[in-house]
């Protein structure tokens, strides 16, 4: 196996790890005072992917609709394209990616609307949005119906100016959590309760009421209107003069003049912005859309690195017969792994600040008890197996090998929730997020069958000439 130590970094650090091998062999003392501290080096090795711990969720904070605000927002995703272009010349998809831009741009003059109608079923969607384009045939409007709920990645909610989310009665909790999600991503949106005739007039006052105090904070009182989009019928009844009695149902005109009042009024004051807005969403989306191919290019870059700097990492464990000396040396060989996947990431970390999140990880792992838990996880996977099992450090070698992947890992899923423009090497903020991430990868990679494979591979590595059958089994 070829091993590439040329880096500075995992010179120094495994140069040193033998070093003190060295002065072990003569003075058994100072291996014994290092255990310790060189343990809770290596540790930090790992600690510095901890620290890039999960991002919270992008924030929808309200931002100033203008246009200089939209083309700003149109500008920074075309140089998110820009830079995918340029790390992924090949790329399927930056042609689609650019097209849809392009359309962003042309649409800052839109002189039409686009209003989206939503809620769940059965709530006379349909039938609202008949009556609307009767209403508005002079106007320039067009009318979309969403899926129920508005669930998933709907093209009627992205690209509409603005919802009518329409409800039957009382919101249900689905119905509230998808509301204040639109709004908080800026989507401007009127409540609409349909089928109004369908309660006695008092009950009609007292459910508009309850629906607008638990809109509020969320919608103003006139953004919650009450409708009957198709009335039911009245029950007619005449007498007639042979004495019998003739019923019939008698249809009623649709009762939506309290929703077209309230259209007018934004449609009137508000038009250019709700364009603005809506340009401003969108292309907020499709930056997501180009962060998404980005990330998978990225990490398609970043796996092979992982790999590498493992399998260096149970080389140097496995051949160090001091097991507090392994640690130190994967403790280097963790950091100058940071450093690289970082440039893949467009984060240059200094060497300093690799260290520092490297302690971070240290205390972390030890304060949840990953270390300890992995350790006899994988010492358990060996034991399957005695002839490997033996073998002078293989458990440090896997083990090393294990953690340094886990770091690498975490890392790459820390990236992967910051935005594509910002800046993350902030070690006070990796120090602050990284404990989720830490906890989600280990979860991931702590399962027994995917132990057993990853055990496995890093065997074979480290004991090439063995048969397969003293390999540990999946079994």
């Amino acid at each position: 196996m070829t091993l590439n130590l040329r880096r500075p970094i995992l010179v120094g650090g495994i140069g040193l790890s033998l070093a003190l091998w060295l002065l072990d062999s003569f003075q058994h003392s100072v291996a014994e005072l290092g255990e310790v501290a060189l343990f809770g080096l290596a540790v930090a090795g790992a600690g510095w992917w901890w620290s890039q711990g999960r991002s919270p969720s992008i924030d929808f904070a309200p931002t100033p609709v203008n246009r200089e605000t939209a083309e700003k927002a149109i500008a920074t995703t075309e140089t998110a394209i820009n830079l995918l272009a340029a790390e992924s010349p090949n790329c399927d998809t930056t042609s689609s990616l650019k097209q849809q831009l392009n359309l962003l741009i042309a649409e800052l003059d839109r002189q039409d609307l686009r209003l989206c109608v939503a809620g769940g079923k059965a709530v006379g969607k349909t039938v609202l949005i008949q009556a609307l384009q009767s209403e508005w045939r002079e106007k320039q409007l067009s009318f979309w119906e969403a899926a129920p709920l508005f669930m998933g990645k709907d093209e009627a909610k992205i690209s509409s100016d603005l919802v009518l989310f329409v409800t039957a009665g009382d919101i249900t909790d689905p119905e509230f959590q998808t509301i204040s999600q639109l709004v908080s991503a800026g989507q401007r949106l009127v409540l609409v309760w349909n089928k109004l005739d369908q309660y006695l007039p008092e009950q009609q006052a007292q459910v508009l009421q309850q629906l607008r105090h638990r809109m509020q904070g969320i919608l103003a009182a006139e953004d919650v209107v009450a409708i009957a989009s198709s009335p039911s019928p009245i029950k007619v009844r005449q007498h007639q003069s042979d004495g019998t009695v003739q019923e019939w149902g008698e249809n009623q005109t649709a009762q939506i003049g309290t929703l077209t009042e309230r259209l007018s009024q934004i449609i009137t004051q508000e038009s250019q912005k709700l364009v603005l807005a809506n340009t401003i969403r969108r292309a907020a989306n499709l930056k997501l859309d180009v962060k998404v191919v980005l990330d998978r290019v990225r990490r398609d870059r970043a796996l092979p690195v992982i790999e590498q700097y493992q399998y260096i990492a149970a080389a140097a464990a496995f051949a160090n017969p001091v097991a507090a000396l392994d640690l130190l040396a994967t403790a280097a060989i963790s950091t100058q792994m940071v450093i690289e996947i970082g440039a893949i990431y467009q984060q240059k970390f200094s060497l300093d600040q690799a260290k520092t999140v490297a302690s971070t990880l240290a205390t972390q792992m030890l304060k949840l008890g990953l270390v300890e838990l992995s350790t006899k996880t994988i010492t358990a996977v060996l034991k399957s197996n005695t002839i490997t099992f033996v073998a002078g450090g293989i458990v440090q070698g896997v083990s090393a090998a294990y953690f340094t992947r886990i770091a690498g890992l975490s890392l790459i899923e820390y990236f992967q929730t910051q935005d594509i423009s910002t800046d993350t090497t902030d070690v006070n903020n990796l120090k602050v997020n990284l404990a989720k991430t830490l906890q989600t990868v280990f979860q991931q990679n702590q399962q027994v069958a995917v132990l057993q494979t990853f055990v496995k591979q890093i065997m074979q590595r480290l004991l090439p000439e063995s048969p397969k059958s003293e390999l540990p089994l999946n079994a």
